[in-house]
């Protein structure tokens, strides 16, 4: 009972003057709102990330062919080879028996068109297995089959997005869409549903993203294109000799992971230009990601913390105001027999009353905080859409996840930085000399 007497006491001395009391207030409330927000945000782009590294698949391991730098090739005259062979491809197969399946890939831009209507995406040379591996989801149709792999039938499935813009009104199955300029076509035996991007790795694997996307039979493809390619870049002509740009190998089961990779590095080190191929493992990916999001959280927390010290600050400098305001009912107090700990005790309580406020408030604004950052988002994006391009996919799509343990964490830190801010005035206020304090204008 003493102690409500005291809280009691306490919040009607903060009443007396509440707009002092409410900056105070304030800095606690902002502190624990960014605690809240802050790591909702970095909780929101560690999900997005693992969950992008998780599509790349926890039971493969992606060898990619590398462009070298243009200063290594600015010498070359011609086209530029670079990347993995088909030799390799057969090497590996034979030389690794953990291997339960392997996806050659040959990929290339290009531009597309249905009449009138144009897109440029990516044409992926693949197997039948590669919408297995990737998760990739048919809507209409079907994807390759091995049939089409075996008698080079120049057929193709759409990614979601090149049906809409290409096909906006009509059902795609069955239509053709022309490549480039010329006479090359393919008939449309799929649509896909659509899909997430993946994370980009490095340099050596970049964010893929499978909206643009047209998928034929790797045989199609290399029958009519071969292993060079010509791109016109910047009103130049760049050409390029490929035969594959990725293979995907997915092992019998993630235990094997590390050790085949460790294998296929081993089988590639013959490689003439070792540089301009990259071993990707997901699962690697993946741990890093899960450390880097502690590391993450840990730094959004520190710079969170430092909001509420500051909120703890604050509260120090107004109760230090507030004990030299009172200094004359300490000492009447004091000569009405207050002993030092009922004068802590109060302005203790009036520091408790103030966090309490500023730390309820502030887990209430960080969040309702969520669903605003959506709606600027969104605003964002409809007026200064250049800026969000400049961001990182992984920030620009972010969704923020409530981390549950920060609610009650923040509230705690809130009320320790008042407890801890407050007994210095309390103990200044408890070592007054009761006859000076009544001296006291």
């Amino acid at each position: 009972m003493l102690w409500i007497r005291t809280i009691h006491a306490g919040v009607k001395s903060l009443l007396l003057h509440p707009l002092r009391s409410l900056l105070t207030v304030l800095g606690i409330f902002i502190g624990v709102a960014s605690v809240i927000w802050l790591l909702a945000i970095g909780e929101g782009i560690s999900i997005q990330a693992q969950r992008q590294i998780a599509d790349l698949g926890a039971e493969n391991i992606i060898v990619r062919s590398v462009k070298p730098p243009s200063e290594l090739i600015a010498d070359t005259r011609g086209p530029v080879p670079y990347g993995l062979l088909r030799e390799e491809y057969d090497k590996i197969l034979e030389t690794v028996p953990t291997i339960k399946k392997a996806l050659p890939i040959r990929e290339m831009r290009r531009a597309f068109s249905n009449g009138p209507r144009m897109v440029d995406g990516r044409l992926v040379g693949c197997t039948p297995e590669y919408a297995e591996v990737t998760r990739l989801q048919i809507d209409q149709g079907h994807f390759i089959t091995d049939t089409e792999v075996d008698h080079l039938q120049n057929h193709c499935v759409l990614a979601a997005e090149v049906a809409q813009r290409l096909f906006p009104l009509k059902n795609p199955i069955g239509r053709r869409i022309q490549v480039d300029d010329d006479n090359d076509y393919y008939v449309v035996v799929g649509v896909l549903k659509p899909k997430n991007a993946t994370a980009a790795v490095g340099g050596s694997l970049a964010a893929q993203s499978f909206d643009s996307d047209i998928y034929v039979p790797i045989t199609t493809l290399r029958g009519r294109v071969g292993d060079s390619v010509v791109t016109r870049r910047s009103g130049s002509f760049e050409g390029e000799i490929v035969e594959l740009n990725q293979i995907t190998l997915r092992v019998n089961n993630v235990t094997q992971v590390m050790p085949t990779a460790e294998i296929v590095r081993d089988t590639l080190k013959s490689h003439e230009r070792m540089r301009d191929i990259a071993v990707v493992v997901p699962l690697e990916l993946l741990e890093q990601a899960k450390t880097t999001r502690m590391m993450f959280i840990i730094f959004m927390g520190m710079i969170a913390a430092i909001s509420l010290v500051v909120g703890g600050i604050g509260i120090m400098n107004i109760m230090l105001a507030t004990v030299t305001e009172r200094t004359r009912e300490i000492g009447i107090r004091r000569a009405l027999g207050a002993k030092r700990k009922n004068i802590i005790s109060q302005f203790l309580a009036e520091t408790v009353v103030l966090a309490t406020v500023g730390g309820l408030s502030g887990i209430i604004g960080g969040v309702c905080l969520l669903p605003i950052t959506g709606i600027a988002r969104r605003l964002v994006e409809a007026y200064w859409p250049e800026f969000l391009t400049k961001l990182p996919e992984t920030i620009r799509n972010v969704e923020p996840e409530i981390v549950l343990v920060s609610i009650p964490l923040s509230f705690g830190v809130a009320l320790i930085v008042g407890v801890v801010f407050g007994i210095y005035p309390a103990m200044r206020a408890a070592q007054m000399d009761p006859i000076e304090a009544l001296r006291h204008e």
